[in-house]
């Protein structure tokens, strides 16, 4: 019978790995350090450690430092990883080291182990799959790489799709006009078009400010080596480095301007999480306003009714709730959460190195995931499907006392706050109101408080 575990050695001595583990001698060390979260490094950037060991295998062969065949065999290796194979070998917990040194050993580790039993040949861990690296550039690279990836393939294209869906939306109900609402107080009328222009607004300026740091968040701190002088890495191999990862990615990357800036701190994945944080805020909102303008549907506003997706309590037949809202408000505090941790993290750079890497990766990818499938879930889910409920609008909106304000310019302020005040102690229409207290006419009166009309902008 096989045994279930093997013996390997490192500077430290010897460990048990189990047989079947592709991982090796320091990889086991950090499993048995680390037993803190049961999390593992997140799946996008193992995928970012792969690409990155078949760029330097590619470069170190084309500089010389590296056999051909084993560079080969290597990004054979890394190409399998990258495509999601092998992802129960990466078993290292987030709350590890904090450079990030375990996670990167269990890749050289597990891509020296599957290029080994490919080839034939005996492939080395630090030797041949870290040639020209070190744990402090190729973590801080990692970051980079895999939230650019996962910002240029999922939470972009989702924020588009939601702006879009909201404009598709609003324009759609562009002749419903409704109360206004300021100090969650009637104000004055507005149309439905107008108010979700301003949700598809605060989208696409999210958009925007994403697509402002990825210059930034597109330089790789790859050749830096331990701290910043690029020790052990040959004459341009960050420059070759960077133009094979873009061939690979797609993405146009570059070394990093200032080497030892880009070891020693995080200061542009807290730039990315605080634009994330912005975004939360902005989805916060607009679920908010979601769940206020479906809130009833009798003893509520009741102004829209939102898609009926399940039963809303385990007591109260027939009740639904507006559950993709509240989903989308919760992920919008767990970013926000995020970035207070990645914010503490960011500042953690004693020196040469920022100690706080993978803590960093974890809660920004997050924060790109999570922002990602809840804007698709919103658009969908959500907005797409909603009906606005015309029958509760007419009513309150005839009754508002604040129309008064047309009329301000006519017959003064004090005028209009008596008119005001008492329309709403009787609750009467404005337009009664003002026929009996001013010299206009009703056609006068009608045509000034037509709430449509006061939706058009002079502007």
């Amino acid at each position: 019978m096989a045994s279930r575990y093997r013996v390997e050695k490192d500077s430290m001595g010897s460990l048990r790995v189990p047989s079947s583990a592709a991982w090796g001698v320091q990889t086991q060390r950090a499993i048995e350090n680390f037993p803190v979260s049961g999390l593992p490094m997140p799946t996008r950037f193992i995928r970012a450690l792969a690409l990155i060991k078949a760029s330097a295998a590619q470069v170190n062969a084309a500089l010389g430092g590296l056999d051909p065949r084993i560079a080969a065999a290597i990004i054979a290796a890394a190409n399998e990883v990258a495509e999601g194979q092998h992802s129960a070998q990466f078993p290292v917990d987030v709350f590890q080291t904090g450079s990030g040194t375990s996670s990167n050993m269990n890749a050289n580790e597990v891509l020296a182990h599957l290029a080994s039993k490919a080839s034939g040949m005996s492939i080395h861990p630090n030797d041949h799959v870290n040639c020209s690296q070190s744990s402090n550039d190729v973590v801080p690279t990692a970051i980079h790489l895999s939230a650019a990836l996962a910002l240029k393939h999922d939470l972009l294209p989702a924020l588009k799709h939601l702006a879009g869906t909201i404009e598709r939306k609003g324009r759609s109900l562009r002749r419903h006009c409704k109360t206004g609402r300021t100090h969650l107080m009637d104000a004055m009328p507005l149309r439905f078009d107008q108010e979700l222009s301003g949700w598809a607004a605060q989208i696409r300026t999210a958009i925007d400010r994403l697509e402002s740091v990825r210059p930034r968040l597109h330089q790789l701190a790859q050749g830096g080596t331990a701290v910043g002088t690029g020790v052990n890495a040959p004459a341009g191999f960050s420059r070759k480095f960077a133009t094979d990862l873009s061939r690979r990615t797609g993405l146009r990357l570059s070394p990093a301007t200032n080497a030892f800036e880009a070891l020693s701190s995080q200061d542009t994945a807290a730039e990315l999480s605080g634009q994330l944080k912005v975004l939360a805020c902005a989805l916060m909102k607009i679920a908010n306003d979601l769940r206020w303008m479906n809130s009833g549907p009798l003893a509520g506003l009741g102004e829209i009714e939102l898609p009926a997706l399940q039963p809303g309590s385990s007591i109260m037949p027939g009740k639904v709730n507006p559950v993709i809202p509240e989903s989308v408000a919760m992920v919008a505090a767990q970013v926000i959460g995020n970035d207070a941790t990645i914010a503490i993290a960011a500042q953690s750079g004693n020196f040469q190195l920022n100690v706080m890497l993978p803590v960093i990766a974890h809660n920004l990818l997050q924060s790109l995931q999570l922002l990602t499938n809840a804007s698709i879930l919103l658009a969908d889910k959500a907005i797409a499907g909603f009906r606005v409920r015309a029958e509760n609008l007419a009513r309150p909106l005839s009754l508002n006392p604040i129309l008064v304000t047309a009329l301000n310019p006519v017959i003064g302020y004090e005028q209009g706050a008596a008119i005001a005040k008492q329309a709403y102690a009787e609750n009467r229409p404005v337009l009664d109101v003002a026929a009996e207290r001013t010299s206009l006419g009703k056609a006068e009166l009608r045509s000034m408080l037509n709430p449509e009309k006061l939706t058009r902008s002079p502007r």
